[in-house]
């Protein structure tokens, strides 16, 4: 017995001392920290986390892994605070929305939840779908599906006839009955107040809120304020006491003051941020998150004849060209920028376009990058665990083969993807 024992415990001590590390060999590494490029580095990682930056070429001992990255530019792994991995935007998205069941939509979120992780985001904010989302983060988070780190917000909330009632604008008997909290519907402090808590209860780990209109619904103002401050705040201070942060789809000016100063952590889109909104953005440290990508799709798909119904068309046409004018502006005067892009509403994928477009604004690369990488992580309360190439953080690492501070292109175009430490593209 004593024999077997002793037998069994130089096998724990042995699969402890022999355990393999990761030693990742990077020509140039954007650290997401610094503003320059280091050369020639290597990023050790154990367990899923990073536990050393070495400088040179090292391989450790010789049961390690070394992945040979010195003809790439090697990053933390990229965040988008703004994705709806339930869907993607198409001439049939109504109709879909009266025949896909739950179960369908599961099965393309999962295709499209691996397209995303592919693109080199390991993490992402998924801002609101039927509440597929927050199963779909379960599934990723257990190593069931291929996918980003989903940070999800279950079911958005709106006013009555607000963005995400999704009654607006048709027949009142379509709907087997009134839209109320238990659906994102909510009018005054106490639904608020109850709206917040049963997302709370299904397992969001992020509210997210429309504080004016939008424009791929069938309301006709896509930008009028839709909740007073007072309401804002029973919002903010609901998902304070669970630990929440507060996500804010707005596009109106007033609307975009009142969320502000109702104590939302984000803007999500701004499209008609004007300089008070600017200001207060700064005052409070509001983040913006622009979504260019999605107000140039929208535009461009409404362009097409019958694609959007008249209405969203018009809108369409109305606030897509803004967004990017208006991101340039908010990043000239100082407001906090984190990384978004309303991925669903264009293709899955292809989200680092969204660098693209955030540079032609006038975005240096590097700090484009760092939008995506350590502001997002700020954004999300969880620059402690991602956002740079860090000791003690996790081990979401990507690699582009060409240099995005030359062509910022290349970040479409991934080499290699891991997170956590797992590989899941390496080429």
């Amino acid at each position: 017995m004593k024999k077997l024992l002793g037998i069994i415990l130089l096998l724990f001590i042995s699969s402890d001392v022999f355990a393999q590390k990761i030693y990742i060999q990077c020509g140039r590494l954007i650290d997401g920290i610094s503003n320059n490029t280091q050369s020639e580095m290597t990023i050790v990682a154990d367990g899923g986390m990073i536990t050393d930056i070495q400088k040179g070429y090292t391989s450790g001992g010789p049961g390690d892994k070394i992945i040979d990255l010195k003809s790439k530019t090697v990053m933390p792994g990229l965040i988008d605070c703004h994705v709806h991995l339930e869907e993607q935007h198409s001439r049939t998205s109504m109709l879909d929305a009266f025949t896909k069941t739950d179960a369908d939509i599961a099965y393309q979120a999962a295709i499209y939840a691996k397209r995303t992780l592919m693109a080199g985001f390991t993490t992402v904010r998924d801002l609101g779908g039927s509440g597929v989302n927050i199963s779909l983060a379960k599934a990723v988070q257990k190593d069931l599906v291929d996918g980003p780190r989903i940070i999800s917000a279950g079911r958005a909330i709106s006013a009555s006839g607000g963005h995400m009632d999704n009654s607006a604008g048709f027949r009142e008997d379509v709907f087997d009955h009134k839209m109320g909290p238990d659906d994102g519907v909510a009018d005054g402090r106490d639904e608020l107040i109850k709206a917040v808590r049963l997302q709370v209860k299904r397992g969001s780990k992020v509210i997210k809120i429309a504080s004016t209109g939008g424009v791929l619904d069938l309301t006709e103002n896509g930008s009028g304020a839709e909740f007073s401050i007072d309401e804002i705040k029973a919002v903010v201070e609901t998902a304070k006491d669970y630990g929440l942060r507060v996500a804010c789809h707005a596009h109106g000016a007033e609307g975009i003051r009142r969320a502000i100063l109702g104590g939302v952590t984000s803007i999500e889109h701004g499209t008609f941020m004007n300089d008070e909104d600017f200001e207060l953005a700064k005052k409070y440290g509001t983040y913006l998150v622009p979504t260019i990508i999605a107000g140039r799709s929208t535009a461009d798909s409404a362009k097409i004849p019958g694609y959007f119904p008249p209405v969203i068309a018009k809108k369409a046409l109305e606030v897509g060209p803004k967004i990017q004018a208006t991101f340039g502006r908010a990043y000239k005067a100082g407001v906090k920028i984190a990384f978004g892009t309303d991925a669903g509403v264009y293709p899955h994928g292809k989200n680092a376009l969204e660098f693209q477009y955030m540079v032609e604004a006038g975005m240096p690369p590097m700090e484009a990058i760092k939008a995506a990488t350590t502001s997002a992580a700020d954004l999300l309360g969880m620059s402690n665990e991602i956002g740079s190439i860090s000791k003690g953080k996790s081990a979401d690492i990507v690699a582009v083969a060409g240099d995005p501070l030359t062509d910022i292109t290349t970040l479409q175009h991934m080499a290699f993807v891991m997170k956590e430490g797992k590989i899941y593209l390496n080429q």
